[in-house]
């Protein structure tokens, strides 16, 4: 390795070790670490005869990374895709919609038992089209309230809600932020989560992968037989939300019909790089605009803005910078290699160690700059088997995705469901909430692992 590849390394690493000791600040981290890869960069090309002697120097040219280059690296298609969804979203929330459709279920439920594997299933499908997070705190008070009518812990329940709500993220473009990232690497769009070149795409893994894990739920649940009367029923005053939700997943499925730029053949019509951004925050502008000029509700315009997640977007565009500059000094290069090392040659051994390494890291760390990092790792790994990388995008997928549920602070839909539970006297031990959580892993995973490998191979 190049003295700078090492430097890099060092600076990554240190990165890494930062955001998790001060996760709280971890934007700042990534964001910091993102302007000292610029500062390298432009010493590096500002005074190439004070650098050019080794230090700066890498095999295939010289290490150059401008102000330019970083923001550049920034997908603001992705960004904007996150904030306009999360927007909707809260207003979808605010109407009530999801709370009717939860009520309507249980109202059609025997037992307990039916009545949470009916209330995970349902939490699974919501958050393959709205934020993980969003779909507990929506599906989470309902369970809370059939367990305090029958007087049981509503501490199982929502640990089985959690976890499928993180599950059934990757289901879809827009079910997770890690769907997006893979999207983004991948050039996927919403349609190929259904069907990619042909085949089954990650939207039928991941049910696959619910219902094996629903079975799951149905054996833990099996003596909970108790009987259950919900009569009332939420109210909902307002279905325009709704139609915006659903508007911008029509528009999404309308759009992937058009290629990208790259894929487009020569002469024939392209979408702009931003389009997917452009169609989430347009749905969101019009419910904002309607809520302004039509309802003149300012309060809930000001915390539907609130609501957006600043934070995640701050962290992901300090490490577009970040990785970025780690790709310039043949990082991503090395550790790509290192894996592939690891396979000794062997696709299955390297698919199978980026699965179930994905799992394990993700059931301590954070999911999304772990898989941000690892999807511009992967194609040097395809390369160096010299295979196609989307086995390899999926399994990463997979594991990275559904191995938050380990662990209670593996994924932002456990932390959450845990502090709803935390806020109505209950505390959750690791040890009650892994009860639940790795036998679901397992399940799920194992079935997704599986098929991945069988379609993609």
């Amino acid at each position: 390795m190049s003295p700078i590849t090492i430097t890099a390394l060092i600076l990554f690493a240190v990165t890494y070790i930062l955001m998790l000791a001060f996760q709280k600040i971890r934007p700042y981290v990534t964001i910091g670490s993102g302007i000292l890869f610029v500062i390298l960069g432009i010493i590096a090309s500002a005074s190439p005869e004070l650098f050019g002697s080794g230090f700066f120097s890498l095999a295939e040219g010289s290490y150059s990374y401008g102000i330019m280059d970083a923001l550049g690296e920034i997908d603001w298609n992705v960004i904007m895709m996150i904030a306009g969804t999360m927007g909707t979203v809260y207003l979808f929330i605010e109407s009530k919609m999801p709370q009717l459709m939860s009520d309507i279920l249980i109202s059609k439920m025997p037992n307990v038992k039916w009545t949470v594997v009916a209330l995970s299933l349902f939490a699974g499908i919501v958050s393959a089209f709205v934020d993980n997070v969003a779909t507990v705190l929506m599906i989470a008070p309902v369970a809370l309230a059939f367990c305090k009518k029958i007087n049981i812990s509503p501490v199982p329940s929502i640990i089985c809600i959690a976890v499928s709500s993180n599950l059934q993220g990757a289901a879809t473009l827009v079910g997770d932020t890690t769907s997006i990232l893979l999207a983004k690497q991948a050039n996927l769009d919403f349609s190929d989560f259904f069907v990619d070149d042909g085949k089954p795409g990650m939207f039928w893994v991941v049910e696959a992968g619910a219902l094996a894990s629903a079975l799951i739920i149905l054996f833990m649940f099996r003596k909970e037989k108790a009987e259950i009367s919900f009569d009332s029923r939420t109210k909902v005053e307002d279905k325009f939300p709704t139609f915006l939700l659903v508007g911008t997943v029509v528009a999404l499925i309308a759009v992937s019909f058009i290629p990208y730029k790259d894929a487009a053949a020569e002469g024939q019509f392209y979408k702009p790089d931003i389009t997917n951004g452009i169609i989430c925050i347009g749905f969101f502008l019009v419910g904002i605009i309607r809520e302004l000029l039509f309802k003149k509700n300012k309060e809930i315009v000001k915390n539907a803005f609130k609501e957006i997640d600043y934070y995640t977007i701050a962290l992901l565009a300090g490490l577009f910078v970040v990785i970025g500059g780690i790709k310039n000094a043949g990082v991503i290069d090395v550790i790509g290699s290192a894996i592939a090392s690891l396979g000794s040659g062997s696709t299955f051994l390297v698919f199978t160690i980026i699965v179930w390494m994905s799992v394990i890291l993700s059931a301590f760390i954070d999911n999304i700059p772990y898989t941000a990092t690892m999807l511009s790792i992967v194609p040097v790994i395809a390369m160096d088997l010299g295979i196609e990388p989307k086995l390899l995008y999926y399994g990463l997928l997979c594991g990275a995705t559904l191995g938050g549920n380990l662990t209670p602070i593996g994924a932002s839909a456990n932390i959450a469901g845990i502090g709803i539970l935390r806020k109505e006297g209950h505390e959750v031990k690791s040890t009650t909430f892994m009860k639940y959580g790795v036998p679901f892993t397992l399940a799920a995973v194992t079935t997704g692992y599986l098929l991945i490998w069988f379609i993609w191979k």
